[in-house]
């Protein structure tokens, strides 16, 4: 009796928990990371398991194989191999809309299968919109079929997703056969098959004609400086703040920083108030100025009389940027960010969610795939590109790539595939190889490989594999089996089939389908197995399903990323996407038993 109460108990308290993570998740109340790990801290201090079982959750082989291919994306990234695809797009593309988005879709979905799709992804965004500008085609119709493709051409493979890897992670644990390399190759091909009719067919009349905010990056009438002062003595800026002086004077002057002797000042611009021998940096809109010197120097009607003495004049340029999804930035605003004196650049506008945000944006907190219209300085717009908090949407020079290195860093992934369909090694020792042989030869530094790694996504994976096994060990995953077999316990397995498929993809839009895979593969197995038929194809609706992200621009990284630099709407998604999951759906319940059967 007693062991009975304490088996309730655990299952109460994994029912509990359960709910307390998806809850987490859907209100963002943490990193998902954070939360995973807080559930694999909570079933440790429960006693529901053991160090031995958390230690036994670090040795699945899907978080090694899915860090092992962000490297070996990376040593393609960093080669230029992706970059010499996205070259290669704009040579081809043409210039109607239906060539540019067949050979887009195309290219995209080749890529996607055997790399990570989110560098595909970023390479592409500023050539696409490169290519639009220049042929006057919009962006909006090309970003969202651009995502699409690179999700389906994930699906054609088992590493072209890390949710393929997870999946197959836990059903080995459960005594399952590994998959193959290119075991789903038969289904995602229907899959982008059918995709891609879609969306060059229906969708496409579906896709928004939407003005972005690309005429603010063309060469305006009047240009911007930046311009450096030096306040001499007797100025009567000594002893004010900013706005009560210099601003009042010159309102559309922009203060970046301030810098007493030598070193920038960390007081907020507002409160500074200004000293003798302080060098300002500003910049100065054209239109305001009494001269242009053809030397670079300026003049405004104020210089003289605030005694303020010109160092150095240059004129400035305009960039778009993404914020990234590992940028230290999210959460915080600019103000917090001391963004002006950090990077020596000045926010235009943010545009999110459909719209342009261009006053009082000082203290909005940045989100994941925020847009920036940035002004500065060639060597400020370098050192905020020089980090992993933006990915720019202005196509700019050639950066450093190991360009001589490319070859090598095909024949590596060339290598890795092979060895993968003829079965040589298993799929996580072939892809450890690989990224080990992509730093061994210098196709990435190991500094660079540590971080191409989405460790929060490696350690995410990990909470969730505990707290599934938590399930398992406590009677929770076989309680919730229970459940549902009570429920379709009459049921064709077709039609549960069906319903695990929907779930799943579902759940995806909402919360990360990497949590979704580790918590319901047990839970699908299990099912199975009391049902009296083979998991597999539950196993592959699992994989498909987890990868059905088109209607929201939040399920997935890619879509998160063309959501702000098309300039959608959150409805522009549902609107498109929708119909794609009903239709793959369909596909998925009559052709997956067809190709793995329930025997």
């Amino acid at each position: 009796m007693w062991d009975s109460f304490l088996a309730n108990r655990e299952i109460i308290f994994i029912f509990a928990l359960l709910v307390g993570v998806m809850l987490a998740f859907f209100r963002e109340w943490a990193a998902p990371d954070v939360v995973a790990l807080t559930a694999l801290g909570a079933v440790l201090l429960s006693g529901i398991l053991e160090i031995r079982d958390v230690l036994g959750v670090f040795s699945n082989p899907a978080p090694i194989t899915i860090a092992s291919m962000f490297v070996l994306s990376a040593g393609l990234e960093e080669t230029g191999c992706i970059d010499i695809m996205g070259n290669f797009f704009r040579r081809i593309a043409g210039k109607t809309e239906l060539q540019v988005l067949l050979v887009l879709m195309f290219l995209a979905a080749i890529l996607s299968a055997f790399v990570n799709n989110t560098p595909v992804v970023v390479v592409f965004l500023p050539i696409v919109l490169s290519v639009a500008r220049s042929t006057e085609l919009k962006a909006s119709r090309l970003l969202i079929p651009l995502s699409f493709a690179s999700i389906l051409g994930g699906t054609c493979t088992l590493t072209g997703t890390s949710t393929n890897l997870i999946i197959d992670g836990i059903a080995q644990d459960y005594d399952q056969p590994a998959f193959t390399m290119f075991e789903l190759t038969k289904l995602g091909l229907v899959y982008s098959l059918i995709g891609f009719v879609y969306v060059l067919t229906f969708g496409r009349k579906l896709l928004p004609h939407r003005e972005l905010h690309e005429h603010d990056l063309e060469e305006p009438e009047h240009r911007d400086f930046l311009t450096q002062f030096i306040v001499e003595e007797d100025s009567p800026l000594i002893g004010k703040t900013l706005p009560e002086s210099l601003l009042a004077e010159i309102p559309e002057a922009n203060v970046l920083e301030v810098r007493r002797r030598g070193i920038p000042l960390e007081t907020g611009l507002d409160e500074l108030k200004i000293e003798e021998k302080d060098r300002l940096l500003i910049t100065l809109h054209s239109a305001s100025l009494s001269d242009l010197k053809e030397s670079g120097g300026i003049r405004f009607p104020s210089q003289k009389h605030l005694n303020l003495k010109e160092l150095e004049t240059r004129p400035l340029i305009i960039m778009e940027g993404i914020v990234s999804a590992r940028s230290s930035m999210i959460g915080k605003t600019l103000r917090q960010l001391r963004f002006r004196q950090r990077y020596g650049v000045h926010i235009l506008a943010i545009h999110r969610q459909g719209e342009d945000l261009r006053k009082d944006f000082g203290d909005v907190k940045l989100s994941f795939g925020d847009t920036l219209l940035i002004e500065g300085p060639v060597r400020g717009i370098n050192r905020l590109l020089g980090e992993t908090d933006f990915i720019t949407l202005t196509e700019a020079k050639e950066p450093a790539l190991k360009r001589g290195k490319a070859w090598l860093g095909a024949g590596i992934t060339l290598a890795f595939i092979l060895g993968a369909a003829l079965h040589i090694l298993p799929i996580v020792a072939l892809a450890l190889l690989a990224a080990l042989a992509m730093i061994l030869t210098r196709c990435i530094e190991s500094k660079q490989a540590y971080a191409a790694v989405h460790w929060d996504l490696i350690f995410l994976i990990f909470g969730m594999l505990a707290l599934g096994k938590a399930m398992e060990k406590s009677g929770a995953a076989e309680a919730l089996v229970s459940g549902i077999t009570g429920v379709f316990g009459n049921s064709s397995p077709y039609i549960l089939l069906a319903v695990i498929y929907l779930l799943c993809s579902v759940l995806t839009e909402l919360i990360s389908n990497n949590a979704v895979a580790a918590l319901l593969a047990p839970i699908v197995i299990g099912l199975a197995d009391s049902l009296g038929v083979d998991p597999r194809p539950f196993i592959v609706a699992m994989m498909f399903g987890c990868s059905a992200s088109f209607a929201t621009p939040i399920g997935y990284q890619t879509n998160t990323y063309v959501y702000g630099a098309g300039g959608y709407k959150f409805t522009d998604f549902p609107k498109i996407g929708v119909p794609l999951n009903l239709i793959l759906w369909i596909v998925a319940a009559v052709l997956i038993p067809v190709f793995w059967p329930f025997k």
